[in-house]
C-alpha cells in the first residue's frame, strides 16, 4: 500500500555516489527513488500551442512564465492552489496578451491532460518486486488526485510529494526524507530524474543517480532485476 509524507523535514548516464558507508551488497542499490513528471507521467500541451499561436506568442510562452521559480515554486511547496498559479501566470502574461487571452492560456496549461507511460510503469513494477519503490516528485495538491486517474494510486510504496513536505528537489532534505521512508541508507538508493540538477544533489549525498531520457535508460539500470545480471549498466565513476 502506498503511503504519503506529510512531515516536514528536521544517454542515460548513471553517476556512482562517492560516499559508502553502508553494508556491503552484492546488489549496485537496494531502493530505487524515482522522479514522476517527465519519467512516468507526460503531457499533451497540443491545446496550449494552439492557444498560443493564435494569441500570436512564440510556442513555450506560457511554461517559460509559468514554470519561472517565483511563480512557479510556491505551487510546488504547497503554499498556493492551482487556481492562484493560474492567477500569477495571467500576471505574468499581462504584458502580452489581454487578461482573458492570458486567462486561457494559464488555464490549458493547469488542465492540460497527460498519461503515463506505461513501458516505464510495468518496469518499476518488476523493480519492486524486488527492493522498495519511491516517488520523489516536486508536485503539486492534486499528485494524489492525478495518481489516482492514472490507476497509479498504489503503484508505490510511499510518495515523497514537495506539496505535501514543503521541501522542492534539489534540496537534500528531500532525498533524506525518501531514503528514510524508503527503509535504506542514502548511498543504497537508485535516483532516477530528468533534470541534471537534481540528479547532481542526489549524487552529492551519496546516492547513485541516472538522468533518465528514455526508458531503455531506467532499463539498463534495473536489468539486472528483471533478467538476472547482477552489474550496473551504463555507471560512470
Amino acid at each position: 500500500m502506498v503511503t504519503w509524507d506529510n512531515d516536514s523535514p528536521a544517454g542515460a548516464v548513471c553517476y556512482p555516489g562517492a560516499v559508502t558507508t553502508s553494508e556491503p551488497s552484492s546488489r549496485p542499490f537496494d531502493a530505487v527513488l524515482c522522479d514522476f513528471d517527465n519519467v512516468i507521467r507526460f503531457y499533451d500541451t497540443t491545446e496550449l500551442a494552439r492557444l498560443e499561436r493564435a494569441a500570436g506568442l512564440e510556442q513555450g510562452t506560457t511554461m517559460k512564465v509559468a514554470y519561472a521559480p517565483e511563480i512557479d515554486l510556491p505551487l510546488l511547496l504547497g503554499k498556493i492552489t492551482q487556481q492562484e498559479w493560474v492567477d500569477s501566470i495571467v500576471l505574468g502574461l499581462a504584458d502580452r496578451v489581454p487578461k482573458t487571452t492570458a486567462r486561457e492560456l494559464g488555464t490549458a496549461l493547469a488542465r492540460a491532460p497527460f498519461w503515463a507511460d506505461e513501458v516505464v510503469v510495468a518496469m518499476l513494477r518488476r523493480v519492486q518486486a524486488h527492493m522498495p519503490l519511491i516517488l520523489v516528485s516536486n508536485a503539486t495538491l492534486e499528485l494524489e488526485d492525478d495518481l489516482a486517474s492514472l490507476g497509479l494510486s498504489d503503484f508505490a510504496d510511499h510518495v515523497v510529494s514537495s506539496a505535501r513536505v514543503g521541501i522542492a528537489k534539489p534540496d537534500r532534505a528531500i532525498y533524506e526524507i525518501a531514503s528514510e521512508r524508503a527503509g535504506v541508507a542514502i548511498d543504497r538508493c537508485l535516483f532516477v530524474d530528468d533534470r541534471l540538477e537534481n540528479i547532481e544533489a542526489a549524487v552529492a549525498l551519496g546516492m547513485t543517480g541516472l538522468h533518465y531520457r528514455e526508458p531503455a535508460d531506467l532499463h539498463a539500470s534495473v536489468s539486472f532485476l528483471l533478467d538476472g545480471r547482477s552489474s550496473l549498466t551504463g555507471s560512470v565513476k
